[in-house]
């Protein structure tokens, strides 16, 4: 698993790819509260994977990626309320959880090898 930079790490790439289409999403919502905790879990996958990525230790890198997971895990369930409240609509919100539910079995891969590497 050799990388010279969080850039290229595949789970990074999507994590962005989905904040920005989660900001999409919310563009035009007026519930400005759940829009800005979704969009502030959105954006903290990728900034903890890029953070941990970059503070050079196995340990610290594997401490990142779980607060990555737990935001996944925090969006999630945002998602979820705001498809309740009629503010996603339930097939977006399928592609949607999908592509988390994905992104935190990238993360969890990613733990594992770094813990084997320890």
């Amino acid at each position: 698993m050799a990388y010279r930079s969080f850039e290229e790490l595949a789970v990074w790439r999507e994590a962005v790819e989905l904040a920005v289409d989660i900001y999409a999403k919310l563009e035009s919502c007026r519930d400005f509260g759940l829009r800005d905790q979704m969009s502030r879990a959105a954006v903290s996958i990728p900034s903890n994977v890029a953070e941990g990525a970059e503070r050079g230790s196995n340990p610290d890198f594997i401490r990142f990626l779980h607060i990555a997971k737990g935001s996944a895990a925090e969006l999630r369930t945002q998602l979820i309320i705001a498809t309740r409240i009629g503010l996603i609509g339930s097939d977006d919100q399928v592609v949607l959880d999908d592509r988390i539910k994905k992104i935190s079995s990238q993360l969890q891969n990613l733990i594992a090898a770094l813990k084997r590497k320890t």
